[in-house]
C-alpha cells in the first residue's frame, strides 16, 4: 500500500486532489473549536479550511513530497519537529502535519475528526484495521465526518475505493449519511475511461451535524 501511494506523489498522479478543497465539508462542518484530525491529508486545503473555522487542525501524511507542497504552495513557514513521525508544525497557524505511516500515529486524544480522502484510500482488507487506530486516537463523543464514494466496482475499481453503506455504518452506527450526489465529473479520469457513468460521493456525519 505504501509504496504505490508514494509513487504516485513521486510521479504527480493525484487525480483526488481538489485544488478549492471539499464542498460538502465547507456545507456541512459547523464545529469551532476542536482539535480535529485528518488522516492521509495530502496537500488538500480542507486544512486551512478547518483551522479558519478555529479549530487546532492535525494532518497526518505518508509523502513527505505531499507535506511539503502544502507548506510551500500556501507560503506557511514551518518548524521540524523529530520524532516517531516527523512533526510539520505551522509558525503562524494551528495547523501541523505529521510525516509517516499512519499505524504508527499515537498524538491523540482528538475531539473531531474529518475524513475524505482515508478510507476510500485503502482497500477492504485494511479499512477494518484503520477504523480501530483510528477509533484509539478520537475521544468517544467526537465531531465526525466521513466523506465517502459509492459506485459499480465490477466497472472499475480504486483507489478511490467504493465504501458502501452497511459498511460505514458497521464501523460507525451513529453516523447520520447528511448528503449524496453525484460526482463523477470531479473524480479521477481513469473512472470515466473505464466506463463508469455515476460516481456517489456520500457525507457521513455525526448526529449533532458539527454543533
Amino acid at each position: 500500500m505504501t509504496e504505490p501511494w508514494l509513487e504516485r506523489w513521486q510521479t504527480g498522479k493525484i487525480g483526488w486532489h481538489e485544488a478549492q478543497g471539499n464542498s460538502s465539508l465547507q456545507k456541512y462542518w459547523t464545529a469551532s473549536g476542536k482539535r480535529v484530525l485528518v488522516p492521509l491529508c495530502g496537500k488538500t486545503q480542507d486544512l486551512i479550511w478547518l483551522e479558519r473555522q478555529g479549530n487546532q487542525v492535525t494532518g497526518v501524511e505518508l509523502s513527505e513530497i505531499a507535506v511539503k507542497a502544502f507548506f510551500d504552495e500556501n507560503e506557511i513557514e514551518y518548524s521540524i519537529i523529530d520524532g516517531a513521525l516527523t512533526a510539520y508544525v505551522a509558525k503562524e497557524h494551528s495547523i501541523t502535519i505529521y510525516c509517516g505511516d499512519f499505524f504508527e500515529f499515537e498524538e491523540g486524544p482528538f475531539d473531531g475528526y474529518y475524513d475524505r480522502g482515508a478510507l476510500i484510500a485503502l482497500p477492504a482488507n485494511m479499512r477494518q484495521a484503520y477504523v480501530k487506530h483510528t477509533g484509539t486516537l478520537l475521544d468517544v463523543d467526537a465531531t465526525q465526518m466521513i466523506i465517502c464514494l459509492e459506485y459499480d466496482d465490477s466497472i472499475a475499481t480504486g483507489p478511490p475505493f467504493s465504501v458502501p453503506a452497511h459498511e460505514i455504518l458497521a464501523f460507525w452506527p451513529d453516523l447520520e449519511r447528511v448528503d449524496a450526489f453525484d460526482d463523477i465529473e470531479n473524480g479521477p479520469p481513469k473512472f470515466r475511461e473505464a466506463g463508469l457513468g455515476e460516481m456517489i460521493e456520500v457525507v457521513w456525519q455525526t448526529e449533532e451535524r458539527g454543533q
